[in-house]
């Protein structure tokens, strides 16, 4: 069974910067995509960035390109966020998902397509 730990989020002034961690552990030999999504009250939840395990490819969304960048610790089934230059639209509750079903085009996987989600992490961002 896949269990996707997220830790980090809290709070941060316009301009400042949070950083994000999600784990998928469960599945030592598999490499899979992972994501983290975003979802605001009232809106739908939104792709970020995506990470293929096997070799470290990153996708960041076009709304966060240039600010966020994805990354991985040594090869392991981990996916991190740095949110750098934040702006209030950035508020949500941020959730990391992982799928060992998924295996390629990591960056074009909708929320749905995603079977195992952390707890969320709530990210505020006041003006």
């Amino acid at each position: 069974q896949l269990e996707v730990v997220e830790s980090g989020g809290g709070s941060a002034q316009a301009g400042g910067s949070l950083r994000l961690s999600c784990l998928a552990s469960g599945y030592k030999h598999s490499r899979f995509c992972m994501g983290w999504f975003r979802q605001a009250p009232g809106k739908e939840r939104e792709g970020v960035a995506f990470i293929y395990t096997g070799d470290g490819s990153t996708y960041t969304s076009d709304s966060v390109k240039g600010r966020f960048t994805a990354s991985q610790d040594n090869g392991a089934n981990t996916l991190n966020l740095q949110m750098n230059n934040l702006s209030p639209e950035d508020t949500g509750t941020y959730y990391c998902a992982a799928d060992p079903g998924l295996v390629t085009s990591c960056g074009s996987w909708r929320a749905s397509h995603f079977n195992y989600w952390g707890q969320g992490t709530q990210v505020t961002v006041s003006s």
